[in-house]
């Protein structure tokens, strides 16, 4: 077996996926056409040449953009299974999904639209795939916190198939400290907490969202490193961190795979793991982001193998269902040897 094999057979749980930024070219010039809206693109070929960005806020600038021809439940269904079909190919178990429903609720989409969508798409996967998924709504950071109260008094109906929030978008300039009682209210619904925080953000960012949000996982992290005593934190804790290789090479994070930190947070005791976070922007699904990191740092099939395992043990599954995948885990990596 070679390691691209093992990675891809590798079973894992993929804990930070924008459900939005699995929106292929392909699929949205096919939605554009059935709901008949214009974009700003003449070919696929043009897509992927918009996709040149060099920071956050190019890419957000787009990602916007192309989430404007999802209309439909039927839109929202045929995104979430176009994302599981890959994410299945490469060995996801489990997915936590997050989704940004005041990106559509701006447009004038029904907040039941985006979600119940996405429900159809969960249940079709776990019908042809056996994968289990759960929903992760995020809130915009460069919106205020009343708009976030807001969305998520909208999400009520449908609190019981929502299983945390999250926060994302334009880091820099919106420190989590801006969504401290959203997040705190969201805590009383029973909900489960995760934020970005130290991507582009300082180290302090992250302090917030651990002192301020009390989040139950950090969305990247990376910028963590730049403090031994918050790294030390971080694992001495054994908070998760949802890291995206690819994602950090495109938003120039880091210069090149060869720099990525991805080792040396499992040398510091960091529960690191690999993710795709907006796979169709950053140039690869989970496998491809295993991958990369492998052969920009070197790692070693029992790396890999931890990196998979943080992925169980960091998701919001029941610890019994987490004993079983990590005993499937321990099976594949023992017949691979």
């Amino acid at each position: 077996m070679t390691d691209s094999d093992f990675i891809s057979g590798l079973p894992k749980a993929e804990l930070h996926l924008h459900i939005e930024g699995s929106l292929e070219p392909e699929l949205m010039f096919a939605l554009a056409e059935r709901n008949g809206v214009a974009i700003p693109f003449a070919s696929v070929e043009d897509v992927r040449a918009a996709y040149d960005f060099s920071n956050l806020q190019d890419f957000l600038d787009i990602y916007y953009a192309g989430a404007d021809v999802l209309r439909t439940e039927a839109d929202f269904r045929d995104l979430a299974v176009a994302y599981f079909d890959r994410a299945a190919a490469d060995g996801v178990v489990h997915a936590e999904i997050m989704f940004d429903p005041q990106t559509h609720t701006a447009r004038g989409i029904a907040f039941g639209t985006v979600i119940e969508g996405l429900l159809a798409g969960m249940a079709e996967a776990e019908a042809r795939h056996g994968m289990t998924s759960k929903l992760i709504m995020s809130f915009l950071r460069h919106l205020d916190e009343d708009d976030a109260f807001a969305t998520l008094e909208a999400a009520r109906p449908w609190l019981d198939r929502i299983d945390a929030v999250g926060l994302d978008s334009s880091e820099m300039g919106h420190p989590p400290s801006k969504f401290a009682r959203v997040f705190a209210a969201a805590r009383a619904e029973g909900l489960k907490l995760v934020a970005h925080a130290g991507e582009e953000g300082p180290p302090e960012y992250v302090y917030e969202a651990l002192d301020l949000l009390d989040v139950d996982r950090l969305d990247h992290g990376n910028r963590s490193l730049e403090d031994p005593v918050l790294t030390a934190r971080l694992a001495r804790t054994s908070m998760t961190l949802t890291v995206c290789p690819l994602s950090n090479l495109k938003l120039c994070v880091v210069d090149d795979m060869n720099d990525h930190p991805i080792d040396r947070m499992l040398r510091e005791g960091l529960r690191a793991t690999i993710n795709s976070d907006d796979p169709a922007y950053f140039g690869g699904y989970i496998a491809d982001n295993y991958r990369a990191a492998a052969a920009g740092r070197a790692l070693t099939r029992a790396d890999l193998a931890l990196l998979a395992r943080n992925s169980f043990l960091g998701s919001f599954l029941p610890d019994d269902t987490v004993a079983q995948h990590l005993a499937t885990l321990d099976a594949y990596v023992a017949q691979a040897a």
